[in-house]
């Protein structure tokens, strides 16, 4: 898991991580799908990143059980997220509106639209970077829900309303209901909690759609 150090060391530049997220991705999904090289490449990495290892190959497990194959691709538009640090001023700037830790806010981002690359309704009918359903925007959001900070900023509100950051298993089950989805969400947020830099790798993740014909990856400009 040479990628994971890589976007763990501090002697890494910001601008060169993009190459070693998407690495890092792949390593991770491909673990999830094979999970028989789990020990092998577990026991391989450096103990000090062994937890970071186990919890990234978790929460992709947990999330792929959330998720069938579907015969079609989806209707949506694969577009470029804002800067990294410019979304990170948004859930701090939601923080400390809130009290809900920025973290939980950049891996609820990580999981609905991988930071907003994702433009397009979903399944269930939500819409915006952090995916909520027109009824649940009504009450909880202000301004436009397809526009980040206002998509965050309504999220972190919404968690509040239901409990965060006293509860946070119990606020973020409110916004997904799946315990599988609490504690995916939770695994991602504790790596950024645990050293800040795991952000700038999850920033750089891509969109993969499970198909009946096997993962397709929806980059940005996607479709076309």
């Amino acid at each position: 898991m040479s990628a994971e150090q890589t976007i763990r060391s501090p002697t890494i530049e910001v601008a060169d991580l993009e190459e070693h997220g998407r690495v890092q991705q792949a390593a991770y999904r491909q673990l999830v799908t094979e999970p028989t090289w789990r020990d092998a490449v577990i026991n391989d990495v450096p103990e000090s990143l062994r937890p970071a290892v186990l919890a990234n190959v978790e929460a992709g497990a947990e999330l792929r059980a959330l998720t069938a194959p579907r015969e079609a691709l989806p209707d949506w538009h694969i577009v470029a997220p804002p800067p990294a640090d410019e979304l990170r001023g948004h859930y701090e700037a939601a923080e400390k509106q809130s009290g809900v830790s920025w973290r939980y806010l950049a891996a609820i981002h990580l999981v609905e639209t991988r930071m907003g690359r994702i433009r397009g309704t979903s399944t269930a009918g939500a819409r915006g970077p952090m995916q909520f359903l027109p009824s649940t925007w009504a009450r909880w959001g202000s301004g436009d829900i397809e526009d980040a900070r206002d998509s965050i900023l309504a999220a972190a509100r919404y968690l509040n309303g239901h409990g965060a950051p006293a509860d946070m298993p119990g606020a973020l089950f409110a916004y997904n209901h799946s315990q599988r989805y609490v504690r995916a969400v939770t695994n991602y947020a504790e790596q950024i909690r645990s050293d800040a830099r795991a952000y700038l790798g999850y920033y750089h993740w891509q969109v993969y759609y499970r198909t009946t014909d096997g993962d397709a990856l929806l980059a940005v400009g996607w479709p076309g």
